[in-house]
């Protein structure tokens, strides 16, 4: 949240109901001059944009390596349940 939003978000706790009500008109009169309600959605990301995001997580250990234990894993303790 941007320290300008902020700020306003703690003016508006001083206002009066009646206040907050107007507030809340005015920034909804304001959404509805937008072209498009896209222009207020976040941007959407490609997955390829997320590689290598948090890499220490393996510890460098192969991917498809720690699926296969997790596996196998899964598979033991499903033994124990039976």
């Amino acid at each position: 949240m941007s320290p300008l939003l902020q700020e306003i978000l703690k003016q508006a706790e001083q206002l009066t109901s009646e206040e907050r009500l107007e507030l809340v008109q005015k920034v909804l009169a304001g959404l509805d001059q937008l072209e498009s309600i896209d222009q207020i959605k976040p941007a959407k990301h490609r997955v390829s944009e997320f590689c290598g995001i948090a890499p220490h997580l393996l510890g460098g250990q192969d991917a498809q390596e720690w699926v296969n234990e997790l596996r196998d894993e899964w598979s033991e303790r499903e033994a124990q349940w039976s």
